[in-house]
């Protein structure tokens, strides 16, 4: 996720003469990752220092730190010795599922009361960051200051489109707009498996379909209703009625109902 955001912001100021962000700095666990992101951003070098293992002396350069890491990382991380004060005063974005702002802020202050601790927001955006076509939910937070709610807004909207949500709904919100599409690519694979044993090449299968899940995916973000469309394109004895029960009794949108609730208990858990 961390990649796909960077790929959004790098081409989003590409041609800026003075972005708001002109420099990125990026730590990774491992010096095999950290070789990889320089090799895909090598022709943005100016822009981009990659280092492995180097969280503090990052978090103490930056201005803004992203944490981009997996959420079972984030008590080690963010409870090493130098971290609090690295942070102290600085405006923390987490990407992390699952973990809240209190609990990131417990792993960051040890249990400190120092009145600079670090400002932390929730954010969740998807995979199409790195073609800006991304949807994230951003948690609100009253405490935010104007300026830093300005910016944290424009980071994500460079990267596509940008939803506040309050705290007790962010959870969903994350199943929502982070794994719904990779749930629904499983149904787009039984799609394209039949298809492909009607005759059709698998490739030209989802080339068809990529083009057909971008118009309905325009017409509902216009607000039609998923119902509506159904009904509007079902007609007596056809076959899109057929293909509708048939996934219908295979209980299907309980199926994908449940996927989401599993997805967010997972994230409270």
């Amino acid at each position: 996720m961390g990649t796909a955001i960077l790929e959004g912001l790098l081409e989003a100021t590409a041609n800026d003469s003075s972005p708001r962000i002109s420099r990125f700095l990026v730590s990774t666990k491992s010096a095999s990752s950290a070789s990889q992101i320089k090799a895909k951003f090598q022709s943005d070098e100016h822009r981009v220092s990659v280092a492995h293992d180097q969280n503090q002396q990052i978090m103490k350069e930056a201005d803004i730190i992203m944490l981009g890491f997996k959420p079972h990382m984030a008590e080690a991380i963010l409870g090493e010795a130098g971290v609090r004060e690295a942070l102290a005063g600085k405006f923390v974005i987490s990407v992390l599922g699952g973990k809240t702002t209190q609990v990131l802020e417990e792993y960051i202050s040890q249990g400190s009361e120092d009145s600079t601790k670090p400002y932390v927001v929730r954010a969740m955006p998807n995979m199409a960051a790195r073609i800006r076509k991304s949807m994230t939910i951003i948690e609100k937070n009253p405490e935010l200051p104007s300026q830093l709610l300005d910016i944290l807004v424009w980071i994500f909207q460079t990267i596509g489109g940008v939803k506040m949500l309050e705290a007790d709904l962010f959870d969903v919100g994350s199943m929502l707009v982070g794994s719904s599409m990779a749930i629904l690519s499983v149904g787009l694979d039984g799609i394209l498996d039949g298809s492909v044993m009607e005759g059709i090449k698998r490739s030209d299968a989802l080339e068809m379909a990529a083009q057909s899940m971008l118009g309905m995916a325009e017409l509902f973000r216009q607000g039609e209703d998923p119902a509506h469309f159904r009904e509007s394109v079902a007609s007596p004895r056809g076959s899109t009625i057929h293909g509708i029960v048939t996934a219908e009794m295979a209980g299907v949108r309980g199926t994908y109902a449940q996927a989401m609730l599993n997805g967010v208990k997972k994230l409270k858990s």
